[in-house]
C-alpha cells in the first residue's frame, strides 16, 4: 500500500514541471569567495501535492574554470538541517578547485535557508544571561512570529525543489555532494530520481536508520577517542593528568542546576554574568569534537572550566555564531525536518540505549522535546530505503561524533555500487583534507573505477593545546 501511495504522489508530482518559471540568473558576490558568481531563483510549488501557492529556491552556479565544461554539474548540499549552499561557498577553493576545472558547481539553498527564504531567528542581546528554560521560551516565540507553513519543509519537498532546480537551468544528469544531514537529502533525491543522478560523493554519511537526536553513543566515542590520545600524548598527559576526573566533575555539577559565572565576555571584554547550564557545556564539547583541531582543544578547556576560568570554554561556545551572519543555520529549518522526520522515531528503548553512559542525549532530547509542539508538523512515515544505482562514493572521519564510519556502512548497504573511505585522523566532514580534493575529481572523471586512499593514511593529527597559545608547534 505504501508503495502504490508513492507511486500515484510521484506521477501527480511530475505533471506541472512543464509550468516552471524561466530562472532569472544574475551577477552575484557572495560571502566567502571574491569572485563573481551566477545566482538563479527558481519558482517551486510550496506543497507539491496541492500546486497552487509557491516559494522561490535559490542557487549558486560557479561555472567550470574550463570553457569546454562536462555537461553533468556538481550540485552541492549542505548540512543541518538548517544550513544553506550560500553559507558554505568557500567549499569551491577549500575541497572543489579541482573538480570545478571541468564542472559547473551549483550551490543549492535548500528552502527556508539562506537565499530561499530563510525562516530566521536573531540571537537576543542578552543571550548569555539566559538561562535554559528563557532560551526555549525565546525559540517559541520566534517560530510563532514567522507563522511559516512548516510541515512543508521537509526532506521530500527538498529534494522535489533539487529537480525543478536541475531542470530550469538546464542540465542533464548531475553528480552530487551532500555533507552531514545533504548526505540524507542527496540519498532520497538519488532514489527519488535516479534518471537524473550520474555520481554521488557522500560526506559524512548519514544512514537511512539514523535518528538526528539518538547522537550520545558516537559522541561519547569520538570524546572517548580524544581522552585516550590525550593520556597517550606525553605533553597533554603531563598538561592534564585528571582529565577525565575534571569533565566528570563539571558535568556533575552542572547536572545539579546551571552555574552563573562572572566573567570578561570574550566578545567585548565587559565584565558580566554568564549562565552556562548542562545543555551549553554538552553541545559545545559535541561541536567541538567535530573537528579534530577543535577536539585537540578540548583537554585545555576542560581543565581551564575546573580551575574557574570559562573564559576559553565560553569563546568556543560562541563561535559557531559569531563567525557567521548571527549564525548560518535555520533553528526554525532544524525544527520542522528533526520534528517530523527525526523525533517521532526516537522511541524509549532507542533513547536509553543511545544516552546510557554518554555525556549528550538527554539535553538536547528535553530541548526537543519543549520545541517541537511549536512547529506543530506531522511525523513523516519513515519508507523503507530502495538501491541506489548510480556510483557512490562515501567519506568519512574515523573520530567523527556524529556520522562515524558505522553509519557509512549502514548506509553501503543500500547501494549497488559504492566505495567507502575513512580518514583515519579525520571528524565530521573530510572532503577538504590532504590529498582528498584530487580524489573527488579522480571520482567524478571515472565513477566506475576504484578511488586509491592510501594517501589519506598520510593526513597528520592535529597537536594537543597546552596553553593560551594555542596549539603546539
Amino acid at each position: 500500500m505504501r508503495k502504490i501511495r508513492r507511486s500515484l504522489v510521484a506521477t501527480l508530482l511530475l505533471a506541472p514541471l512543464a509550468a516552471l518559471a524561466a530562472p532569472s540568473g544574475r551577477t552575484c558576490h557572495l560571502p566567502g569567495t571574491e569572485e563573481a558568481l551566477r545566482c538563479f531563483t527558481v519558482t517551486v510549488p510550496l506543497d507539491y501535492r496541492q500546486p497552487g501557492k509557491t516559494i522561490t529556491v535559490h542557487a549558486t552556479v560557479a561555472p567550470a574554470y574550463r570553457e569546454a565544461a562536462r555537461p553533468d554539474p556538481l550540485f552541492v548540499l549542505a548540512g543541518g538541517p538548517g544550513q544553506a549552499g550560500s553559507d558554505i561557498v568557500p567549499v569551491l577553493d577549500a575541497a572543489l578547485r579541482r573538480v570545478r576545472a571541468t564542472r559547473d558547481i551549483v550551490l543549492i539553498d535548500q528552502r527556508g535557508t539562506g537565499l530561499s527564504g530563510k525562516l530566521d531567528c536573531k540571537s537576543p542581546p542578552d543571550i548569555d544571561t539566559l538561562t535554559e528554560e528563557q532560551l526555549d521560551a525565546e525559540a517559541r516565540r520566534c517560530v510563532a512570529k514567522l507563522a511559516a507553513p512548516y510541515s512543508q519543509y521537509t526532506t521530500d519537498a527538498a529534494a522535489r525543489d533539487i529537480e525543478r532546480v536541475r531542470i530550469a537551468l538546464g542540465y542533464g544528469q548531475v553528480n552530487l555532494w551532500g555533507g552531514s544531514y545533504g548526505t540524507r537529502l542527496a540519498q532520497h533525491y538519488a532514489r527519488l530520481y535516479p534518471a537524473s543522478v550520474r555520481a554521488l560523493v557522500l560526506d559524512g554519511v548519514a544512514s537511512p536508520d539514523q535518528v538526528i537526536p539518538a547522537g550520545g553513543r558516537d559522541a561519547q566515542a569520538a570524546l572517548e577517542t580524544t581522552f585516550a590520545r590525550c593520556e597517550k600524548d606525553a605533553a597533554c598527559a603531563r598538561a592534564f593528568p585528571a582529565l577525565r576526573n575534571e569533565f566528570a566533575s563539571l558535568a556533575g555539577r552542572l547536572a545539579q542546576g546551571p552555574l552563573t559565572v562572572t566573567m570578561a565576555d570574550p566578545r567585548t571584554t565587559v565584565v558580566r554574568p554568564v549562565q552556562i547550564g548542562s545543555r551549553r557545556f554538552a553541545t559545545t564539547v559535541h561541536r567541538a569534537l567535530y573537528s579534530q583541531s577543535d577536539a585537540y582543544s578540548l583537554p585545555f578547556l576542560i581543565h581551564s572550566a575546573y580551575n574557574g576560568r570559562w573564559e576559553p570554554f565560553v569563546a568556543r561556545s560562541n563561535r559557531d555564531t559569531d563567525l557567521s551572519a548571527d549564525g548560518s543555520m535555520s533553528g526554525p529549518l532544524y525544527l520542522a525536518v528533526v520534528c517530523a522526520e527525526d523525533f517521532p522515531r526516537l522511541t524509549p528503548q532507542l533513547l536509553d540505549a543511545d544516552t546510557r553512559g554518554s555525556f549528550l542525549g538527554a539535553p538536547q532530547v528535553t530541548q526537543l522535546a519543549a520545541l517541537c509542539p511549536a512547529v506543530n508538523v506531522k511525523p513523516v512515515a519513515h519508507a523503507a530505503p530502495t538501491t541506489i544505482a548510480a556510483p557512490v562514493l562515501m567519506l568519512s572521519g574515523a573520530h567523527d561524533p556524529v556520522t562515524p564510519p558505522r553509519r557509512a556502512e549502514a548506509a553501503g548497504k543500500w547501494m549497488k555500487a559504492a566505495q567507502h573511505l575513512v580518514v583515519p585522523n579525520g571528524g565530521h566532514i573530510v572532503s577538504t583534507l590532504g590529498c582528498m580534493p584530487r580524489l573527488l575529481r579522480e571520482f567524478l572523471d571515472q565513477p566506475a573505477r576504484r578511488v586509491d586512499g592510501a594517501c589519506l593514511a598520510e593526513i597528520p593529527a592535529p597537536t594537543f593545546q597546552l596553553d593560551s597559545a594555542g596549539p603546539q608547534p
